[in-house]
């Protein structure tokens, strides 16, 4: 595990070293974490409309362990697992105008929404994989360009966590100065979304387990926070934090029961954002109370080109970091995996090049890591 201070990312001037016919890259010969394995590869080639990145982080998601586990269909063979990355753009294809060598790029986490309200019917059907590799060939509309203000770990974290939140609370969410929102956990999503809605001037709530990571996120902007271990109604005390009123919104983060909880939370024409099915993949509520609030129920699932493009200025603009839990090398996905299965605050990242003193080639051309 590293902790290397961030470096703002910038067009690269230096010459071009010479690439390697062969790399490093993560897969998976069955489901299962267990089944990960670091094995050598010959490097690819761009095609028409593609470059090749040379990958430098990718960041990990609960989405991922689903797919990798098989509980998302099936695996293609072999599997190259990771989604999420930063990296630099290497060498383009014929036909490429959007990216040149040397440009610091971030990848797309959906297939073809550039923009719009939703998404085609193969975005939601094929789940973008083959990040976790030292080197990567991406459509360039698969790509925008990285915030010149964060490290390749942070800007790593931004395709889902991110644009997840940025689509809740300011897309769909509308967010505006003087309201009133609830966010609940401390993952990235979530953390994002309290620092997004407070940037924009809201009240933010955040409901967590612990006292130690509500004390983390009223660093990053929340004016409150509950803990839901100690105060099982946390409704109550939302009720009470805005004098009888509720809050304009809640990112749910939960599902099952916990979402009637939220309902509760509301004032009158309030909207709940569902992000998460942390605590299970069915809702359960009262119908009454929806009625009565007169409340909006919004699901997000990430978000076009476009607001990523949006996110990423305003990132820059405003001066928001995402919160890194923790950033591992390489060779040590295994640990970064079990790190995330314990519910990290914030993003866990994989550091992909090399840190100093650190082998990068395998003898035979494979590495098994089991747990």
């Amino acid at each position: 595990m590293t902790g290397t201070a961030p470096k703002t990312l910038e067009r690269s001037e230096a010459p071009q070293a010479p690439l390697n016919a062969r790399m490093l890259r993560w897969e998976l010969e069955a489901p299962g974490v267990r089944n990960l394995a670091l094995r050598e590869a010959a490097r690819p080639e761009p095609g028409p409309g593609e470059v090749l990145v040379r990958v430098h982080a990718v960041s990990l998601n609960y989405r991922d362990l689903l797919i990798w586990e098989g509980r998302m269909g099936e695996l293609a063979k072999p599997f190259i697992p990771g989604s999420d990355f930063s990296g630099e753009v290497v060498e383009v294809g014929p036909l490429v105008t959007r990216f040149g060598v040397g440009d610091r790029v971030i990848g797309l986490d959906v297939e073809d929404w550039v923009d719009g309200a939703a998404p085609g019917l193969r975005t939601n059907t094929v789940a973008v994989s083959g990040r976790l590799a030292e080197f990567a060939v991406v459509r360039e509309d698969m790509l925008v360009a990285a915030p010149l203000t964060l490290g390749w770990g942070e800007a790593s974290t931004l395709p889902t966590a991110g644009l997840t939140a940025w689509m809740a609370v300011v897309e769909i969410g509308g967010v505006r100065a003087g309201q009133t929102w609830v966010v609940q956990g401390t993952g990235g999503v979530s953390l994002f979304a309290v620092q997004f809605a407070a940037a924009h001037g809201a009240k933010v709530i955040l409901t967590s387990s612990s006292d130690e990571k509500l004390a983390r996120g009223l660093e990053l902007g929340a004016s409150a926070g509950v803990n839901y271990r100690t105060h099982p109604d946390w409704d109550r005390q939302v009720m009470a934090l805005t004098k009888g009123r509720g809050a304009d919104a809640v990112i749910e983060m939960a599902a099952g029961e916990n979402l009637a909880t939220s309902v509760e939370a509301l004032t009158y024409g309030g909207r709940i954002l569902l992000v998460g099915l942390l605590g299970s993949d069915r809702v359960t509520t009262p119908v009454g109370p929806l009625l009565l609030r007169r409340a909006t129920l919004s699901a997000i699932g990430v978000g076009p080109r476009r607001a990523l493009e949006d996110m990423i200025r305003a990132i820059d603009s405003l001066g928001i970091r995402p919160v890194v839990a923790a950033a591992y090398d390489f060779a040590d996905l295994p640990a970064a995996v079990a790190h995330l299965q314990t519910g990290a605050v914030g993003k866990v990242v994989v550091q992909v090049q090399a840190s100093p003193g650190v082998p990068r080639r395998l003898h035979g051309g494979t590495l098994a890591l089991r747990h």
